[in-house]
């Protein structure tokens, strides 16, 4: 939903939500992709609001040639109708550049919770990350990656900036990323090992030479060889693979795997089966699709 708004939101979030509410075994926080100019971002958050979601992930995307002040009053309205998380989308797939005060004046948005931070820039996730700070919001305002391109040292680095007289470090805390909506298990195994080694102090060079397996894996899912022209149909091929999908259709018919595309998919996978979920998949595939 984020990238291509649909007209009727409705019966995709209501079904997410039942399927949810039908696995879930414990309680799941539900973020629903709100897009559009201002009028049909807040349709959407009715929408996601009636339907039980907690927090919507808010595209800017429809905003192009917007003034930043504009853009904060359309975070500003929708964030009336629900909670919001921030999504720095990069230029080359629809998104804005946005600057570091932009950022401030959103993160002084009292109904901001997080922000996926995903410009693919380590100039532009520093303009997040010190906007954050300059609005004294670092308590309240949690960042997430969506830095495919640089998974593992986002979440490994500690970010030290000056507020005044004041050091202030911050970390991001986690990750929204189309990779994990294919090697999930293996993301979340990441994940806890980081933290983990965060929280010994112990950080070791296996953990730093992960970066670059992830960011190269990364780089055959999303299609960066086309300038992410298959970054969807990739992630539907690993699926497909997988035997969880029976295609790879998207809602734009036009989209698919990008020239090159399906060789680089049987590369990574060959080269890093310990970051995939084959196993765990065959395992319980025929439970999840009965």
């Amino acid at each position: 939903m984020v990238g291509v708004p649909l007209r009727r939101p409705e019966p995709v979030l209501k079904l997410a939500s039942e399927t949810v509410a039908d696995w879930a075994k414990r309680p799941t926080v539900l973020i629903a992709g709100l897009a559009g100019r201002t009028a049909q971002a807040l349709r959407e958050a009715d929408v996601a609001r009636g339907l039980g979601y907690h927090a919507g992930l808010l595209s800017l995307a429809a905003l192009k040639g917007a003034s930043e002040k504009e853009i904060v009053e359309h975070c500003r309205a929708v964030a009336r109708e629900m909670p919001l998380i921030g999504f720095y989308l990069q230029p080359a797939v629809g998104g804005i550049a946005l600057s570091a005060d932009f950022w401030r004046q959103f993160s002084e948005i009292e109904n901001v919770a997080a922000i996926k931070i995903a410009p693919f820039s380590r100039y532009r996730t520093l303009d997040v990350v010190r906007g954050v700070v300059d609005a004294r919001a670092e308590g309240r305002v949690t960042l997430y990656t969506g830095n495919d391109d640089h998974i593992v040292l986002d979440l490994l680095t500690p970010y030290v900036l000056q507020r005044g007289g004041e050091t202030v470090t911050v970390r991001i805390r986690g990750g929204l990323l189309g990779h994990w909506s294919v090697w999930t298990k293996g993301a979340v195994e990441i994940l806890a090992r980081i933290h983990a080694a965060i929280d010994a102090g112990r950080i070791d060079a296996d953990l730093l030479a992960l970066d670059a397996k992830v960011t190269d894996a990364n780089s055959a899912f999303f299609d960066v060889a086309n300038d992410f022209r298959g970054c969807i149909a990739g992630c539907h091929e690993v699926l497909r693979r997988e035997g969880l999908l029976e295609g790879i259709w998207c809602l734009d018919p036009e989209e698919g795997l990008g020239p090159g595309q399906a060789d680089e998919i049987t590369r990574v996978m060959a080269a890093y089966p310990e970051l995939g979920d084959g196993e765990f998949v065959k395992a319980n595939r025929a439970r999840w699709l009965a």
